[in-house]
């Protein structure tokens, strides 16, 4: 890391066009966040995952909208920032344009070393023994064959598919998740990575709740919050990961 350049961020589940509370607002704060961030002191921008909360890219077309978004990452990797991105489970469709930005895509489990400690990234979806119905949904979300098959419909109809789909979801689960604790798939995917890999930080997003907590190997296991009703965000200065909520100026 340069020594000039201490800061490393970390953000998730932002869910940009999804109409539930203010998608305008919600877009609003995460550019201000951005460009809160000090350039000259930061040394990457990680997302990881669900920063859209529908995207699906054609070879030609992407979808329309977000050009504050994107220029405010330009901004930052213009300024020497590197960002890298995961696909969540909202923005898996994701194939070439993000790269063609600048940006660089990785993929869960990532082991990533910072400032001198381990870091395990991602999304955190399908991580660990979670139910057959939901890694059978995933599996059909990565699929190949099924991704060329949604590409022939008109991106009139799939957008609307797509975000009809994604609000649906949204609204079903209105309570918030309840994380729990040891018998969750993620802590218990995180407790036997560490057995095979020396890791100091876990960092997921996914479950839409706030999670601090250290695991029995000592490292800590932190899942970001969605920004739905507000603006969280990790960082880490070089010694220890923090964390904060962005609150936009009026």
């Amino acid at each position: 890391m340069d020594g000039t350049r201490s800061l490393t961020y970390f953000v998730a589940d932002v869910h940009l066009g999804l109409d539930v509370s203010s998608p305008a607002d919600r877009e609003a704060r995460f550019v201000g966040f951005l460009k809160s961030i000090p350039a000259g002191k930061t040394e990457a921008l990680y997302l990881l995952g669900d920063i859209w909360d529908f995207w699906y890219e054609y070879r030609d077309v992407v979808p329309k909208g977000y050009v504050r978004v994107f220029g405010a990452l330009s901004d930052l990797m213009d300024a020497g920032v590197k960002v890298y991105f995961f696909q969540g489970n909202h923005d898996v469709w994701t194939y070439s344009y993000f790269e063609e930005l600048g940006m660089k895509r990785l993929v869960q489990p990532c082991l990533v070393r910072i400032g001198g400690k381990d870091f395990c990234l991602g999304h955190g979806d399908g991580l660990g023994p979670v139910p057959f119905g939901y890694r059978f949904l995933r599996g059909v979300f990565h699929c190949r064959l099924l991704q060329f098959m949604f590409s022939l419909l008109h991106p009139w109809l799939a957008f609307r598919l797509g975000n009809s789909w994604s609000r649906g979801n949204r609204l079903a689960r209105r309570e918030e998740y309840v994380f729990r604790g040891q018998d969750e798939p993620l802590v218990r995917f995180a407790e036997a990575y560490s057995l095979s890999h020396h890791v100091d930080y876990f960092i997921f997003g996914h479950y839409h709740c706030e999670v601090s907590m250290t695991l029995s190997s000592g490292a800590r296991l932190f899942v970001l919050k969605d920004w739905i009703g507000s603006s969280p965000y990790l960082y880490f200065d070089g010694i220890s990961v923090s964390g904060g909520y962005f609150q936009k100026s009026e």
